[in-house]
């Protein structure tokens, strides 16, 4: 696919992915959500991915939906998404409650880290929600924003949000769709870290890295996927989920070097598939 308004780059089993409107704050639109979901489905099927991290080009992550964009949907006097018939499908197939924008993110192998860089509204904070994990810049702008444009909470936020945060808090946020700052986002719990401009990136792939050379890649496919699917199980088919897959990922190469590894005092070399 020619890439018209993000950047993908691989790195030493790292991949990229940049929202690259910067002179628009990175704002969303239909063209963005096809390349979005089109190098997601690169990353997971790249047996050399092991991590993807997202981000903005300049100073913002995603400023939510493009105003050419709303202002089409009120043209057309409905929601026209600006995506073609033939949308990448990365994360589907896997379980019927993640075949959604953006659960599908769920269904992904490769953990997904969020740089938050610069504001995040609408559809820029649903992005960085359905992370895996979440860094960000301190003092920057996050919003649902969908109540101040007459609408409903988008992406499944009123599912996710009382599971991230709680159900109070959530509701602060969903309700009022109010402007607050990363520095407020973390002590709510929503983000992993807060850091500076010049510390974001750098703090960004050092933890990649460790993802990398530290953790199987079976092992973090086996736990994201657990992650997710027991969010929507009772607590004992969860421990069960977990028995059969300790006794399956025994058996594998990647736990015969990790143990090799540990007694050997050395990093492992995981076998990737």
């Amino acid at each position: 696919m020619d890439l018209k308004v993000t950047r993908y780059e691989i790195d030493d089993g790292i991949a990229t992915l940049t929202l690259n409107r910067p002179e628009r704050l990175n704002s969303w639109t239909g063209r963005m959500h096809t390349e979005y979901r089109w190098i997601l489905e690169q990353a997971d099927d790249d047996r050399d991915v092991r991590v993807v991290v997202v981000t903005g080009a300049g100073r913002g992550f995603c400023a939510g939906a493009d105003t050419a964009a709303l202002e089409t949907h009120v043209l057309r006097g409905g929601y026209d998404a600006g995506t073609p018939e033939d949308l990448p499908m990365p994360g589907y197939g896997i379980r019927p409650e993640f075949d959604a924008d953006f659960a599908f993110q769920f269904g992904l192998k490769k953990p997904i880290i969020a740089a938050i860089n610069g504001p995040a509204a609408g559809a820029g904070f649903s992005i960085a929600c359905y992370a895996d994990l979440r860094f960000a810049v301190r003092g920057a702008k996050l919003t649902t924003a969908h109540g101040r444009l007459a609408l409903p909470a988008e992406f499944g936020l009123s599912w996710l949000l009382p599971r991230m945060i709680g159900l109070t808090k959530a509701n602060d946020l969903l309700l009022s769709s109010r402007v607050f700052l990363t520095d407020e986002a973390m002590e709510l719990g929503l983000l992993n870290a807060l850091l500076g401009p010049d510390e974001l990136m750098p703090h960004t792939y050092a933890y990649a890295r460790r993802l990398v050379d530290e953790v199987s890649p079976g092992s973090l496919a086996a736990t994201k996927r657990q992650i997710y699917t027991d969010l929507h199980r009772d607590a004992a088919s969860a421990v069960r989920g977990a028995q059969d897959l300790l006794e399956r990922m025994m058996k594998q190469d990647d736990y015969r070097e990790a143990v090799a590894a540990w007694m050997e005092k050395r990093p492992p070399r995981w076998k990737v598939e």
